[in-house]
């Protein structure tokens, strides 16, 4: 394809967005056309209840990816982002609490008043996650090799990877080859004896999954996401006026290349001929040709919603449809009257670190077995009684985000499952709602008297209102067998499909694991190599 052709971007979530930019660049005119009246898809900032404004979904940003942020440059597009210390603050119901900070001595340091074994095993811990994550990194920066005929390409990228992991030494190669395949809890129980911080280091290898603490292969999700950020506990980075304002960075960025946007403009179909990309169809039946049509939605709805699913081939077709990608999480965001009281942070700080202390990511969830018995209750269709959440209160960095003096808490449940045994969402919406705010009032006791108001995001809604199929925030399940080389399917993991010019840039592909922009970087560089 000749430069300055125009190729068609089908969705605006942030992975399109980086892609547009990147192709812009490369001298192609990207036409970005998003479904809903503004870009982001899982990153933006809506009013939820009069005066309160919240992330929506995603709450928290990947951290992008170095390349990325330093070539989009967002902060120039009046996108601030806000870092809170600690990143975590997880207590229990006794009153107990741990704070986990950037900086591991003094992580260490909080975790030294209940063990003295686990205070001195953290830094140790943080310098193993260090180590592999290096390998990790590499690996969600190039493209999965082709399996069949790897390019020269392939081979000098699986090359550089070997000399990654030859540099770890003969134990941690042993180590690395132990952990993939391994549950969360066996990995966090190798290096610590409270059961508070296993919950914390094991949540990030199960968050967004159908998968618990002791599934098989959660650590390789673990490891994945220490790709992207090595501390302990992952990332706690906001942005003030919330994640709306990064996607309307990210918009800016590829417009001020050159790329085009167009909201409110819903694509119907994606017309083929001969087996090749056409062009599309938009739902007011306006039609735009194309050479090459790029899609951010996720692989099913490209497949089977946008794309004439009886040309292509039968084999990628069934395989297609065995990708798993149904959800677990659903969304809370509550409007406060005030901010909530947690006395178990009178032991981890003094009065005036209160705020700061919850400034970050707050973990609900004290041990193990209460995350898998979470788990439990989705495995057979029903929601967690006791579930796992993840709250933030962006308003204490982000005052202007709620009226004076009130707050907004956004909380992660898990786990939801999208497909419910008995019932339905529409009728257990507000018990759902009802049981996080009973769970939260456990840790926080005057948290139920200070709700104004309350949103409930089901992994139904995600479906319906937000376009992500079968409810998943990653387009997919993350899990050993659609991780990689298969994502999204074996033979069909290089951004490329067996349609001729339509290509996929979305967190169905490799590496697939959220706001990092990974995807769509990974995906620009092969389509930009692709059209050329």
């Amino acid at each position: 394809m000749p430069l300055g052709q125009k190729v068609i971007f089908v969705g605006g979530g942030h992975n399109a967005l980086i892609a547009a930019f990147y192709l812009a660049k490369g001298g192609f005119k990207p036409v970005v056309l998003e479904r809903r009246e503004m870009v982001g898809g899982g990153a933006v900032t809506e009013e939820f209840h009069p005066g309160f404004r919240v992330s929506s979904l995603a709450h928290t940003i990947g951290p992008l990816r170095a390349d990325v942020a330093r070539d989009l440059q967002v902060e120039k597009f009046d996108c601030e982002i806000l870092r809170p210390d600690p990143r975590v603050f997880a207590p229990t119901p006794d009153g107990r609490a741990i704070l986990f900070y950037d900086d591991v001595a003094k992580t260490a340091g909080g975790i030294a008043r209940i063990s003295a074994k686990d205070a001195a095993s953290y830094p140790k811990f943080a310098k193993a996650l260090e180590e592999v994550a290096g390998v990790f990194s590499q690996l969600t920066s190039i493209t999965p090799p082709a399996i069949d005929k790897p390019t020269p390409e392939d081979l000098w990228n699986l090359l550089k990877t070997g000399r990654g992991v030859r540099k770890l030494g003969k134990r941690r190669i042993f180590d690395l080859l132990r952990w993939g395949p391994m549950a969360a809890a066996d990995f966090a129980a190798e290096f610590f004896e409270t059961e508070l911080i296993r919950a914390v280091i094991a949540a990030r290898g199960i968050f967004g999954t159908a998968l618990g603490p002791w599934s098989a292969g959660s650590t390789a999700v673990l490891l994945l996401r220490a790709a992207a950020d090595e501390n302990p506990v992952g990332p706690a980075a906001f942005v003030r006026g919330g994640l709306g304002k990064f996607t309307q960075a990210l918009a800016e960025a590829a417009k001020s290349v050159g790329a085009e946007i167009r909201t409110n403009t819903e694509v119907a179909q994606i017309r083929m001929k001969d087996g090749a990309v056409a062009g599309v169809v938009l739902a007011d039946g306006e039609e735009i040709a194309a050479e090459a049509v790029v899609s951010g939605v996720d692989p099913k709805r490209t497949f089977f919603n946008l794309v004439d699913a009886s040309q292509l081939d039968p084999r990628f077709a069934m395989r297609m449809k065995n990708f798993r990608m149904n959800g677990t999480v659903a969304k809370v965001n509550l409007a406060l009257g005030d901010l909530p009281g947690f006395p178990a942070l009178a032991g981890a700080v003094g009065p005036d670190g209160f705020h700061a202390a919850l400034s970050g990511r707050i973990h609900i969830g004290p041990e193990i077995d209460y995350l898998e018995k979470a788990f439990d209750a989705s495995k057979y269709g029903e929601y967690a009684r006791a579930p796992w959440l993840e709250m933030t209160i962006p308003t204490i960095l982000d005052p202007a985000l709620a009226p004076e003096g009130k707050h907004v808490a956004s909380v992660y449940v898990q786990f939801a499952p999208y497909k419910l045994k008995n019932g339905n969402w529409e009728t257990q919406r507000k018990e759902l709602g009802q049981t996080v705010i009973k769970t939260l009032a456990q840790y926080a006791p005057n948290l139920p008297s200070l709700v104004e108001g309350v949103q409930v995001i089901t992994p139904r809604d995600l479906e319906t209102e937000y376009g992500f199929t079968g409810g998943h925030i990653f387009h997919g399940e993350l899990a050993l067998d659609q991780i990689f080389t298969m994502r999204p399917v074996l033979d069909w993991a290089r951004y490329k499909t067996p349609v001729r010019g339509l290509f996929l840039c979305g967190n169905g592909t490799h590496p697939g694991n959220g706001l990092t922009g990974a995807s769509g970087a990974n995906a620009a560089r092969e389509i930009i190599h692709e059209l050329r």
